[in-house]
């Protein structure tokens, strides 16, 4: 059995190839949301020394040493908050397409947007974070634009904030686009993260990191603030150390918002930790897609050892479900896509100001600047977005975009779920992630994330072990509003997995 190794006094990083550099670690005893929370409401730590530790950690690993670039910025109002909220000095991170109305970027990783006008308001995200007294470290960085500018890209390199590295080996990806949060949680920069997704951004980099992910049900939480690229698919989501603390968090984040009209329908469970306990899985039905799990033989491996541990904690596993129409969904949902990022971006910029108000003028700015945004790969995506803008291409994706969200969600997923009568669907969120090579772009790596994405249904990656020093997950997929359940059957996967990553820098 392999166990996660601890913080506590150990003062020294190891590095890729087994060199080792000096660490100071502030003495605290738990560096999760839940343990953090509760030992600053018992007076066990200070928020100064909370603070201080992970601001150490950051000079340490992300500025210097392996230089892992998670953080594309540190907010210079930081400060050990004191208070009675459930958040009270947790410092959490986000990511750098979340809107603050304070001295920081908002920028998407782009140049083009440094030094825009800075948004009246913070983000409704960031709004619920601060009022439940988290202190905001910074922001991460990000695949650019969110990963959707080229086909060609590396994921978690951007132009303002540079390549972000996988903790775990530093020649490998962390995945995208929320590159930045997951390796900030995994190599333990701060308590949380905030990232996002449009398809497979959250739950992909949190499974290539070794850390629990969630993509909430498309307006589950607000979507205010935050750079689009379809109003569709966006969601925030957190990026946490356990599942626990995902369900904190996502008691946060949760709610109704007048900003954004997707919330108005939004059924909110009054409390995510509730159902969590041990023996969660007993009584459930797994639907098995074995055939969206991948050839990698040594992933096959981990997932029978994994579903062996399902079964002994109760849950029955039903093989070989498939989901109908996944392909097609995905195909009609990614042509709509590139017109409505047309729309969704176009609008935010023009109401953003600065030296790019529109996709056209961003696309120029990019090749006015190409030694510097377009120096590793290009932006054939933007391209292609901004040639779709006629009235037909408009009536087109509508309708591309209403058959999508029918063929994924209710002719899809539900009826993968109703068929068998399951409680989720579950498969290894993705096989270990490929050598960095910015020369060549992403590896071509399976990833779990479409059908869920396409249909807004929520989608819990559990860190479920290694493939050599490299993590893979398992996914947790269930129908919309179903995220207490699947918190539920993470939380009790947690409780019995034999294999869990162990974090290289800690």
């Amino acid at each position: 059995m392999i166990k996660r190794r601890t913080l506590i006094g150990l003062g020294l990083a190891t590095l890729a190839g087994g060199c080792r550099k000096k660490v100071p670690i502030a003495p605290l005893e738990g560096f999760t949301v839940e343990e953090l929370a509760k030992q600053l409401r018992e007076g066990k730590v200070q928020a100064g020394a909370v603070l201080d530790h992970y601001l150490q950690r950051i000079v340490a690993l992300d500025q210097a040493g392996p230089q892992l670039r998670a953080i594309i910025e540190l907010n210079p109002e930081a400060k050990a908050t004191v208070g009675k909220g459930p958040l009270q000095g947790i410092p959490i991170l986000i990511k750098d397409n979340i809107e603050t109305a304070d001295r920081m970027e908002t920028t998407a990783g782009s140049l083009a947007l440094l030094g825009a006008p800075k948004p009246e308001q913070d983000a409704t995200v960031v709004k619920r974070l601060r009022d439940a007294g988290a202190t905001i470290l910074g922001k991460t960085n990000l695949s650019e634009w969110a990963n959707i500018r080229s086909p060609n890209s590396t994921s978690g390199w951007s132009a303002r904030g540079g390549l972000t590295k996988n903790p775990h080996n530093l020649a490998y990806s962390a995945s995208g686009s929320s590159s930045g949060s997951a390796v900030a949680v995994a190599a333990g920069l701060c308590a949380a993260a905030i990232g996002t997704e449009t398809n497979g951004s959250i739950v992909s980099p949190a499974s290539a990191c070794g850390i629990v992910g969630l993509k909430p049900t498309v307006g589950l939480i607000s979507r205010a603030g935050i750079i689009p690229i379809t109003r569709w698919q966006d969601t925030p989501g957190p990026m946490t150390q356990t599942v626990k603390d995902a369900a904190l968090l996502l008691n946060i984040l949760a709610g109704k918002d007048g900003r954004d009209s997707f919330t108005e329908k939004a059924q909110i469970s009054t409390d995510y930790t509730s159902t969590l306990s041990a023996d969660g899985l007993k009584g459930k039905r797994l639907g098995m897609l074995r055939s969206m799990s991948g050839e990698n033989t040594q992933v096959k491996r981990l997932l029978a050892r994994t579903l062996d541990q399902l079964r002994e904690a109760g849950a029955e596993i039903v093989e070989d479900v498939t989901i109908p129409h996944f392909r097609e969904a995905g195909s009609a949902a990614w042509i709509a896509m590139l017109t409505e990022l047309r729309q969704d971006l176009n609008a935010y910029l023009a109401g953003r100001g600065g030296v790019v108000k529109s996709l056209a003028e961003l696309i120029e700015y990019n090749e006015e600047y190409r030694d510097q945004e377009l120096v590793h790969f290009n932006q054939e995506f933007f391209v292609e977005a901004e040639s779709r803008g006629t009235p037909e291409h408009l009536a087109k994706a509508e309708k591309l975009r209403e058959t999508a969200l029918r063929l994924a969600g209710p002719e899809g997923l539900d009826v993968a779920m109703q068929k068998d009568k399951l409680d989720a669907l579950i498969c290894p969120t993705n096989d270990p992630v490929g050598r960095i090579d910015l020369g060549m772009g992403d590896a071509n790596t399976r990833v779990f994330s479409t059908t869920a994405a396409v249909a807004g249904y929520p989608h819990l990656t559990v860190p479920m072990g290694l493939v050599g020093d490299l993590p893979v997950g398992l996914s947790f997929i269930g129908p919309a509003w179903s995220e207490a359940l699947l918190l539920q059957l993470g939380h009790a996967f947690e409780k019995v997995r034999e294999y869990q990553p162990v974090k290289l820098y800690v």
